[in-house]
């Protein structure tokens, strides 16, 4: 086991967590549709809709919700639309993860 893994087993659960998030199908898509900036949830429901990904919205809202929790993407704000609920905006909160190799701390830009 490289030395890095033994370092904090936290590092390891915190790793394998985001890792998870970040490698599953749609969460790939939802980064890359806010990799430009701002966009709104239906903006959001469209990209995944033209990626092929066919979901119920209370789907996309768990994808949301999970990628929210790992700290990869934020709900900056809301936008209004006619004489329906707010819409939520999202962004991406890092755009890269890491490993420190000597410390085994996990960092995020």
């Amino acid at each position: 086991m490289p030395r890095w893994m033994m370092c904090n087993p936290r590092n390891i659960r915190t790793l394998t967590a985001t890792l998870k998030s970040l490698m599953a199908e749609p969460k790939r898509t939802i980064i890359r549709a806010l990799a430009d900036g701002v966009k709104g949830t239906n903006d959001i429901y469209m990209e995944l809709q033209k990626s092929g990904f066919h979901m119920p919205r209370s789907t996309l809202y768990y994808h949301l919700s999970t990628l929210q929790k790992s700290g990869i993407i934020e709900m900056v704000g809301y936008r209004e639309q006619g004489g329906g609920a707010p819409e939520k905006l999202w962004k991406l909160k890092v755009r890269r993860i890491g490993v420190d190799l000597v410390t085994g701390e996990i960092f995020r830009e």
